[in-house]
């Protein structure tokens, strides 16, 4: 894909809702922050932080980690032995966008299974277990991922949730939750996120997607996986001494940012409708429930990669994520008049491809 400037005054930048800028009261909160060293565990701000987030969440404990990736490496390192294996679906985050840190740092192998969209069950599950054979590597975790990146941005039922950590835990395994936008799914649900996550062993949630926060996330479980939590921080360099001035701006998103979820969802949907008007393009709007649209682009002779530098130099920036999908990501630095310029851009395009127009 074309790099380029992001800050450019008229460019609509849907690559991902990483790219959400802080608000002025967020910054205000960052410059006021009161702070202290958070590896001696005082930073009252991320302290608050902390404390704030395992009560949204009903955990016992939380920790307050650089990255997402961090916080899903830590889980899983806590989790696990050297030589276990991780569940996790085929196309999940953990598997296809984390550098293969499970198996590079905390030793693990993934295990995948396959879902539609994204949902395992338990029957997927139960499929790719290890037996208890001596020879055999082991299963020890289960990944699930809510909402579903790389499947559109679809969401777990609370009630599949459940039925997996029932069973998982009846055969001695762990389930942890990537849920970098679980507060998407929680909006779509119109369920919290405690309730949610009432069954999983623990949770990573960000603060730098959706919510707006420049960066961060959050772990959550109980309070003696925290406890080895923290010491894995350390081990990979996410200690952090004055953190207090970013968790600032993530304790505003957290307490927020929710609330606002639904209008990113809304533009999500209206941008899917848009795209499934255009000929070339295929995708079912219906399946769009949060703010991730990811559109089939083969039937215009075009690869994924090759539209999101057309699009870059039309001043909308995609993300290609197989070789004929482009994904879009709605977030709170675009409205409804930036969805409609970039169904402008996207007509206009696919236009002058089939020869009808500029």
């Amino acid at each position: 894909m074309t790099a380029g400037n992001s800050n450019s005054e008229n460019m609509i930048d849907l690559r991902s809702d990483t790219v959400t800028r802080p608000t002025a009261e967020m910054r205000a909160a960052m410059a006021a922050a009161e702070v202290g060293d958070d590896v001696y565990g005082e930073d009252p701000t991320v302290n608050r932080l902390e404390q704030r987030s395992a009560e949204i969440f009903g955990k016992d404990a939380a920790l307050f980690v650089p990255t997402g990736c961090m916080g899903n490496l830590i889980a899983i390192k806590v989790w696990t032995h050297h030589g276990d294996e991780v569940i996790c679906e085929e196309r999940s985050h953990v598997n296809m966008y984390e550098l293969a840190s499970m198996s590079a740092i905390a030793g693990c192998m993934p295990r995948v299974a396959r879902a539609e969209d994204g949902l395992l069950t338990w029957k997927d599950i139960e499929a790719v277990i290890r037996p208890k054979i001596y020879y055999d590597s082991q299963s020890a975790l289960v990944c699930l991922e809510n909402t579903f990146n790389m499947w559109g941005g679809t969401v777990f039922p609370t009630t599949q949730v459940d039925d997996i950590c029932s069973h998982a835990h009846a055969v001695g395994l762990k389930v942890h939750l990537d849920g970098a936008r679980i507060f998407n799914a929680a909006t779509a649900l119109g369920e919290s996120v405690a309730a949610m996550c009432r069954n999983v062993d623990s949770v990573m949630f960000c603060l730098s997607k959706g919510l707006g926060a420049p960066v961060g996330s959050i772990i959550a479980g109980s309070g003696k996986f925290i406890d080895k939590a923290r010491i894995y921080r350390k081990m990979y360099g996410g200690g952090m001494r004055q953190a207090g001035v970013i968790a600032a701006a993530g304790l505003m998103a957290l307490e927020k940012s929710p609330a606002r979820l639904h209008i990113d969802h809304k533009n999500a949907k209206r941008l899917a409708e848009g795209v499934a008007r255009i000929p070339g393009f295929v995708i079912d709007p219906a399946k769009v429930k949060t703010n991730i649209v990811i559109f089939d682009c083969e039937q215009t002779g075009k690869t994924a990669v090759e539209w999101c530098d057309i699009l870059y130099k039309r001043g909308l920036w995609a993300q290609d994520t197989a070789q004929y999908s482009v994904r879009f990501v709605t977030h709170c630095d675009v409205n409804e008049e930036h969805i409609d310029r970039a169904l402008t851009v996207l007509q206009q395009a696919a236009a002058k491809l089939q020869g009808v127009g500029a």
